[in-house]
């Protein structure tokens, strides 16, 4: 798939350096370093991870330079951030790029214990953390179907608990137990899931989505309604469009940020308003 998509693009006019990552993490380096030498356009091939890694080697300098332009050839397993702009996923990433359509995006940066790091999808705590680090751990390689057996899996062991945060407007952090809070630049997650139907991702704003401790059976019940992001209607769901969140976490915990599992100490998240041009 990628030779021919390489090959479309030179075709159509767009000169393509291609380098290759080996382990995890080089996509932050190689992008870092691009960056430093004056490039300003790039291209992510894979899926969120990979372009999860791009962002974080282009910011935070790029914050304080020239705006860069990241385009996708979502060739990997979530590609959910496309999936705002077209399901069409690599034909039209494709398109996009010889057509040289580009929006403004916004970046959102997380300030946790140990750094600093940025994404433009969404980062989650509670249930779809559990569900992304399960399907890191035993299903990484079984695509779409592995975040279908790891759901059902984290239905098993459901936890409901606080993570303490306080967003624009409040004077107490909240610390009600819960299902699951998302912290959203884009809609989708987990290839089709829509956890933040609300979202835009040059809106200036976090869009907060928080699920309630609601029951086994119940979100057996709701699940579907997590694909179509009727979930947000629900009863013990909350969602707002805030341009600042701080956590009281007494501990570090899990994170899915851009489909990437990691454990942080999170303290502070806040928005970089379109600080990035994609091709979409």
């Amino acid at each position: 798939m990628l030779v021919p998509a390489l090959e479309r693009l030179r075709a159509g006019g767009v000169e393509v350096e291609v380098v290759e990552t080996q382990s995890a993490g080089e996509a932050t380096r190689i992008a870092r370093k691009a960056y430093g030498l004056g490039r300003r356009r790039f291209i992510a091939v894979g899926g969120d991870g990979t372009s999860y890694e791009v962002v974080n080697g282009l910011f935070p300098e790029a914050s304080a330079g020239e705006r860069p332009t990241l385009g996708f050839l979502p060739l990997g397993t979530g590609n959910s951030f496309l999936r705002d702009f077209s399901q069409r996923g690599a034909e039209h990433a494709i398109e996009s790029v010889l057509a040289g359509r580009t929006r403004s995006c916004d970046v959102l940066r997380l300030r946790h214990r140990d750094g600093v790091l940025h994404y433009i999808n969404l980062l989650s705590v509670g249930f779809p953390a559990d569900v992304a680090t399960l399907r890191a751990r035993r299903f990484s390689e079984r695509g779409e179907f592995g975040y279908l057996i790891s759901i059902f899996l984290g239905l098993a062991r459901l936890e409901r608990r606080p993570f303490p945060v306080r967003v624009d407007g409040q004077t107490e952090f909240d610390r009600r137990r819960c299902l699951f809070l998302t912290f959203n630049n884009s809609k989708f997650t987990g290839g089709t899931m829509m956890i933040a139907p609300k979202a835009e991702v040059n809106s200036g704003l976090i869009e907060y989505v928080r699920w309630g401790a609601i029951g086994r059976l119940g979100l057996i019940r709701n699940l579907p309604k997590l694909y179509d992001g009727t979930h947000i209607e629900h009863p013990l769901a909350e969602r707002k469009a805030v341009k600042r969140v701080q956590f009281d976490l007494s501990t570090p915990v899990d994170v899915m940020v851009d489909g990437e599992v990691l454990t942080l100490h999170c303290e502070e998240l806040d928005v970089l308003p379109g600080a990035l041009d994609v091709v979409a």
